[in-house]
């Protein structure tokens, strides 16, 4: 395991709709800002990406992948500031099935990501807003839109599955791309990277509830104590107990966001010898008891779901 795949897997990363496009100038597209993260790719022609802000506007052509974080809308369009339409009314205007004999068209696929709980959205936090890539010739990306553009021109059996397969492989590619080209990605990433640090960080999310010091975790890294600890504050920029902290509060609120697990089994899932230590621990961490923090979360679920699906 690597620490990657780590928290695509804990954040539960999954294709919620992907559809594929041809659209005729003069053509636009609004996407809300609720998508955790869209991704788009242009198949055949060009077309404009752009948010609500001054020169925003990215080009997308074929043979690059762009992914737009969530927060504000943004649009797509055969040019920068074109009129957009709402997607049911553009699906409307714009639903054919074939590849479409207008030259001028455009055949474009758009894909929505929806992730799961902290990890996810620290996962999402680590990327820019707008992420444009570029894919070469001998690019994996390349290969997987073109298979996506296949499979997206008939219906076959069991095509969800394989375009949710697909999407996952773009997603972990341009993931992949950007943070190993990105002096911004996550601390964590790059630290995974230094083959001091590489086996204790993965050591401690593979087993958070393991009772970790810092003398086995130096031990796993092949330095003492000393070394340790001052090469993972200056990749980390914390100690690594509380790294290890973080981690396993970052795990308690998922599973309390989830509720799939009692507070003693969170408890000995993230290193507790009791559900008094854990609440404890919890409580110096966020100021409430994990209980009072569950209900409090679910409230506020609650509301945003009310705001979201306003009764009819």
């Amino acid at each position: 395991m690597d620490l990657l795949y780590d928290h695509l897997v804990r954040a539960r990363a999954t294709g919620a709709v992907f559809a594929r496009t041809v659209a005729e100038p003069p053509w636009g597209l609004r996407l809300g800002g609720s998508i955790q993260l869209a991704v788009h790719t242009v198949v055949r022609g060009r077309g404009w990406l752009w948010l609500d802000t001054p020169g925003s506007a990215v080009e997308l052509s074929p043979g690059t992948v762009t992914l737009v974080r969530g927060g504000p809308d943004h649009c797509i369009g055969h040019e920068p500031g074109a009129d957009c339409l709402e997607p049911e009314e553009f699906r409307a205007r714009h639903a054919r099935p074939g590849p479409g004999d207008n030259p001028q068209a455009t055949v474009f696929l758009c894909g929505a990501y929806q992730f799961s709980g902290e990890v996810g959205s620290g996962l999402l936090d680590a990327l820019p807003q707008v992420m444009t890539l570029s894919a070469a010739i001998d690019d994996p990306l390349r290969d997987v839109v073109t298979l996506l553009s296949r499979e997206l021109v008939r219906t076959e059996p069991a095509q969800q599955i394989v375009l949710d397969r697909l999407l996952d492989l773009l997603l972990v590619l341009a993931i992949r791309s950007d943070f190993r080209r990105s002096a911004t990605a996550p601390r964590w990433y790059r630290a995974s990277a230094d083959p001091r640090l590489g086996a204790a960080l993965q050591a401690m999310h593979e087993n958070a509830a393991h009772p970790w010091t810092v003398p086995e975790l130096a031990a796993i890294s092949g330095l003492s104590r000393a070394a340790f600890a001052r090469a993972f504050r200056a990749a980390l920029g914390q100690a690594p107990m509380q790294y290890l902290t973080e981690w396993r509060m970052t795990l308690a609120r998922d599973h309390l966001r989830a509720g799939d697990l009692s507070l003693a089994q969170i408890a000995d899932a993230v290193g507790y010898g009791s559900p008094f230590a854990f609440a404890a621990a919890f409580r110096r961490h966020h100021g409430d008891p994990p209980g009072a923090w569950r209900q409090r979360e679910r409230a506020d679920a609650d509301t945003r779901t009310l705001a979201t699906h306003p009764d009819p």
